[in-house]
């Protein structure tokens, strides 16, 4: 199911734990990891479809998690052509398709890392998974989708930083930090103890 634009709907799941580090997986037989993802079928919204690769991808079910936020639009990358013609599509489908535009999901997992399971299908996404910080380092994800995962933290972070506004944040930048520090409201005439900055 494409759109008009040649982009196939999709939803993307970044998973918390307590401490905020993310679900990091191997692909099956590869040596890159990535979030999980998956394309959204037709009649599915996107918090179904999510629910559907969750336990596809990691094996959880929805009382496994709860869901934290999501991104406001549709995040897009294109797949390079050298991909496309590893695909197994027919020439039409791959002379319109582009690329994935996505729904990203926050979700934070409310059980045990042993409700985790990934082979609850026949046909397992990944064969290794591990938590890793959530700003991860975006030269480990394939380069075509660096932009997107970029994206997709940056905005979904909004939710774990107590009002911060992510948007002048550096990359990386540390979750926990003080509101006040970015808000302004501080007194710029008091120079800021050491503690005061991230």
């Amino acid at each position: 199911m494409l759109d008009r634009e040649g982009y196939r709907p999709n939803v993307g799941i970044v998973l918390l734990n307590s401490h905020n580090e993310v679900f990091w997986g191997k692909r099956v037989g590869q040596h890159s990891w990535q979030f999980p993802q998956g394309g959204i079928q037709h009649g599915e919204s996107p918090e179904q479809a999510m629910f559907r690769e969750l336990h596809e991808e990691v094996g959880l079910l929805p009382e496994h998690v709860q869901i934290i936020g999501r991104t406001r639009d549709w995040l897009r990358y294109d797949v390079p052509e050298e991909f496309l013609r590893r695909q197994p599509v027919s020439k039409t489908h791959r002379a319109s398709y582009r690329g994935q535009k996505q729904i990203w999901f926050l979700l934070r997992l409310v059980g045990s890392d042993s409700a985790i399971h990934l082979r609850a299908t026949e046909h397992p996404e990944f064969d290794a998974w591990r938590w890793i910080p959530f700003w991860i380092q975006l030269d480990t994800v394939i380069d075509f989708k660096r932009e997107v995962y970029q994206l997709a933290l940056s905005e979904l972070a909004r939710y774990l930083s107590h009002g911060i506004r992510m948007q002048q944040l550096a990359w990386g930048s540390p979750l926990d930090l003080l509101q006040s520090f970015y808000t302004g409201k501080e007194d710029e005439s008091q120079e800021p103890k050491p503690t005061d900055r991230p």
